[in-house]
């Protein structure tokens, strides 16, 4: 089966990183500000599945998912 990625559209990928930090299976990447407007953090969940949490940051990502990051 060819590997899959969850993506979850949340507020704020850096509180959300506090709170998963210890119980997350692996952290693949902590949060990273990607080129294309988004803020996102990819972990693994105990049965390997891998997961995308997300915040749009850029002028263009907020309209495109009409939501803001909150601090």
């Amino acid at each position: 089966m060819a590997p899959i990625i969850i993506e979850f559209l949340v507020k704020n990928v850096d509180h959300e990183y506090i709170r998963i930090k210890n119980s997350a299976s692996k952290i693949i990447q902590e949060p990273t500000t990607m080129p294309w407007g988004n803020r996102s953090l990819l972990f693994c969940d105990p049965d390997g599945n891998m997961l995308n949490f997300f915040t749009p940051l850029s002028p263009e990502a907020i309209k495109k998912f009409g939501v803001e990051a909150t601090n």
